[in-house]
């Protein structure tokens, strides 16, 4: 599979491959793959990010479900010579910006971007996003209230939100709406 179809979700070609095995999986169970990172360390450890597609967020059950078909498979497939433990989780409230389609789903909303080059002097960037167009993210620069900076998506090497008052607000928000609708359906059945 080509490099940049993985956009940030990934950094390695081991990680790669494990997204290759993880992101079907996520798909039936109706989550969506965020990130995934192999770390060296005593034991190598195995990192899955994931959130459902219907709402963002990611439960205890959701983890414990994509770990299990992911653990079979992996067991089966054996992409890592050594041993290793696998961490699936949520992605967080300072979570990791990895598709294109992320910086329009958290427009509005402070984040840092480090590119994979220098621009005008710099590789770090942090601001508000301020929407994409034509495969460019925007950004309004912290501290200048005048310039925006447009950076070509591909040029970015890792992105993620920063914890805001109002970032807080908007994630309890999505987790109560989840858990009203979860017992609106319990109620129905």
């Amino acid at each position: 599979m080509d490099r940049r179809a993985f956009a940030l979700k990934t950094k390695t070609h081991i990680d790669d491959r494990i997204l290759e095995l993880a992101d079907p999986i996520a798909e039936d169970l109706g989550l969506r793959i965020v990130r995934v990172r192999v770390m060296a360390g005593k034991r190598r450890t195995v990192q899955i990010m994931a959130e459902r597609k219907s709402d963002g967020l990611m439960g205890i059950e959701n983890c414990e479900a994509l770990s299990r078909e992911l653990s079979a498979t992996m067991e089966v497939e054996d992409p890592l010579d050594d041993a290793y433990v696998l961490e699936v989780s949520s992605p967080g409230i300072d979570r990791p910006l990895t598709a294109f389609e992320d910086f329009t789903a958290y427009e509005g909303y402070l984040a840092r971007l480090e590119l994979d080059r220098m621009v005008e002097g710099r590789k770090r960037f942090r601001g508000v996003l301020a929407g994409v167009e034509n495969g460019h993210v925007d950004i309004n620069l912290d501290g200048d209230d005048e310039n925006t900076a447009s950076v070509p998506f591909d040029w970015i090497a890792e992105a993620k939100l920063l914890i805001t008052d109002e970032l807080v607000a908007e994630g309890q928000k999505k987790k109560e709406a989840a858990k009203a609708a979860a017992n609106k359906n319990e109620e129905e059945e």
